[in-house]
């Protein structure tokens, strides 16, 4: 019940307008076949075509015109996460239809009994997140992870990860304001000195 859950939210994100949609949790090859019928229209796929919304997200393409381009445009992601799907992973990257092999480190390792606590990742985690890599590109699909930092973005692309995330709102925006809110106290503390000193050599 899960799996069709995650599918049928899936479809309804294609339907808005999506220009492409990731998957957790996807453990087997059944699973990545469901996920290519919910995905694709005929003779693809078994998506149904009625939405009145995503066209508008294509810059106003016409109904025909998304229908024609949409199989081959919008992306098919899968995140290899769990100990199953990374047995399975490569037979799910011979499914036509899926684009990328996303690892998930945290949930991956996890999974593995190798949670990563201090960001430290441990070999057999290592290894794991390598073979999804080589299993995507002796597959001809782009391999993407997920990173926590510019720094370590720039590390797996340099590795030959077509597709890194390089932060997200929930680590960005606290950052981001607590820096704000570090500079305003700063400028304050500094603004209060220069005030004291002001008052003591005027005395």
């Amino acid at each position: 019940m899960q799996a069709a859950n995650r599918l049928q939210k899936a479809l309804w994100a294609l339907d808005a307008g999506a220009h492409g949609i990731i998957v957790p949790l996807l453990n087997t090859v059944d699973d990545a076949k469901s996920l290519v019928m919910s995905a694709k229209f005929p003779p693809a796929g078994q998506r149904g075509f009625g939405s009145p919304f995503a066209m508008e997200k294509f810059g106003g393409v016409t109904q025909a015109e998304y229908l024609q381009q949409a199989n081959d445009s919008l992306l098919t992601i899968v995140q290899v996460e769990t100990r199953d799907a990374l047995q399975n992973a490569e037979a799910i990257a011979k499914v036509q239809g899926i684009d990328v092999l996303f690892c998930g480190p945290f949930d991956l390792g996890n999974n593995l009994g190798h949670p990563i606590l201090d960001g430290t990742m441990h070999n057999e985690l290592k290894e794991a997140i390598a073979k999804i890599q080589r299993i995507a590109k002796e597959n001809k699909k782009a391999s993407g992870i997920y990173a926590v930092s510019g720094d370590q973005a720039r590390q797996y692309a340099d590795q030959g990860f077509q597709m890194v995330s390089v932060a997200t709102d929930a680590t960005s925006l606290p950052a981001s304001l607590q820096s704000a809110l570090t500079a305003a106290k700063g400028s304050y503390a500094h603004s209060a000195l220069t005030m004291v000193k002001g008052a003591l050599t005027s005395h």
